[in-house]
């Protein structure tokens, strides 16, 4: 196991539990306690946690994994998940997209599908993009501004460091001025109820104009996401036209969300 996949282990493991101790994440990844005590103290340094006497609590009261260390999980579902959206998006459309690790890889995805030379014009005619994509998210545009064939508007804002999502009234401002044709939306939970939420009130804010720019709102989640709730709300599921999500999904949830008017893609 590479330093990387043991941070991304430690980091959720810390996540899920609110505790570390040495000894049991050395037995649960099968490295010496050595190993493990380097290991939180560098994530330490980067101040992704607190060390204590044999272990580590989380940084602050409320913990969120950086994007960085969540990028491995579900990567297999978030590829597929990110390949139908794709086939969703049609040439010329204006894409909305937020941040994360699951609309990193529709960004990419997008990429692959209309990111590829096209047919030269005739001489001294204007050429059209093949796709608009509006992001706030800075990942997502550092991918795209090489992509000729792709028009990028970026907002602007104050970066988030844990997701590098633009928040904040400067990016409320420029996305209050454009029009959608879609917006594809990463979540941090979805709720039968409630509807689609996200950890953090300034994010969760962007989301929601997002949604209320564009004529078609894409939710992407893996199976995880359903029935966990988060801190702010986006919007209600009247909003979402579709879901795509992975083949984990229990039956009664696609029941539940069928039912409040969501088309369920699963992948």
């Amino acid at each position: 196991m590479s330093k990387h996949e043991r941070w991304n282990t430690l980091l959720e493991l810390l996540a899920a539990t609110g505790r570390l101790e040495v000894e049991d994440a050395a037995a649960t990844l099968d490295v010496s306690p050595a190993t493990i005590r380097r290991d939180l103290d560098e994530l330490a340094e980067q101040r992704l946690l607190v060390r204590t006497r044999g272990g580590a609590v989380p940084q602050g009261v409320s913990y969120e994994l950086p994007l960085r260390y969540k990028s491995s999980r579900h990567a297999s579902e978030k590829q597929r998940i990110a390949a139908a959206v794709a086939e969703l998006v049609h040439e010329g459309e204006v894409v909305g997209l937020n941040g994360g690790t699951t609309t990193t890889e529709v960004a990419r995805a997008l990429a692959l599908s209309f990111g590829a030379a096209r047919p030269e014009a005739s001489p001294g005619a204007p050429t059209a993009p093949a796709l608009t994509v509006v992001t706030n998210a800075l990942n997502i545009a550092a991918e795209l501004a090489v992509r000729p064939q792709i028009k990028l508007v970026v907002s602007g804002g104050v970066a988030r460091p844990q997701t590098y999502e633009l928040v904040g009234p400067l990016a409320a401002g420029v996305l209050g001025e454009v029009v959608l044709d879609v917006v594809v939306l990463g979540v941090d939970g979805i709720d039968p109820g409630l509807g689609i939420m996200a950890h953090h009130e300034d994010e969760a804010g962007i989301s929601r104009l997002f949604a209320e720019r564009a004529s078609r709102v894409v939710v992407v989640a893996d199976a995880s996401k359903m029935g966990r709730r988060a801190f702010a709300r986006i919007c209600g599921l009247d909003r979402v036209d579709v879901l795509v999500t992975d083949t984990a999904i229990p039956s009664e949830a696609v029941r539940q969300l069928t039912d409040a008017g969501v088309k369920v893609v699963t992948v």
